[in-house]
């Protein structure tokens, strides 16, 4: 059963970074797009950025474009997203998501990759990120 666990999270001004995990110990990047989502008191999970298997292709919501960067490491079966000149409207709790599938251009291939967070059957526990102005 895979689990998954984000961690990373705090507290942190306007402009300011973070870099948030996603670790899963039996999490074969090679058979998972991963996408982080977020939501935000009262609000719907927001999908924020997907990585195909083998970080074979990304895709980020218009939202954080620019200032967010997902990468991996394989040989820690860790997903990464690097997060850049924050804003208070950043402030969430981030969740990252897991779906087999081995087709590295999936995120970037499938229209709703980061508007249905349903189609994701492995999720984390979430990491809160609060960003002060």
């Amino acid at each position: 059963q895979l689990q998954l666990v984000e961690s990373g999270g705090g507290l942190v001004q306007s402009g300011g970074s973070l870099r948030l995990s996603c670790a899963g110990s039996e999490l074969n990047l090679a058979s998972y797009a991963i996408a982080w989502f977020r939501q935000a008191p009262g609000k719907e999970r927001e999908g924020v950025s997907c990585l195909s298997s083998s970080g074979g292709s990304t895709t980020y919501s218009d939202s954080v474009k620019g200032r967010f960067t997902v990468s991996s490491d394989t040989a820690k079966n860790t997903v990464y997203l690097q997060m850049n000149n924050l804003k208070p409207e950043d402030t969430a709790v981030y969740y990252c998501g897991a779906l087999e599938s081995d087709n590295p251009e999936w995120c970037s291939g499938y229209p709703l990759a980061l508007s249905r967070h349903g189609i994701y059957t492995h999720w984390g526990q979430g990491t809160q990120v609060t960003v002060a102005s």
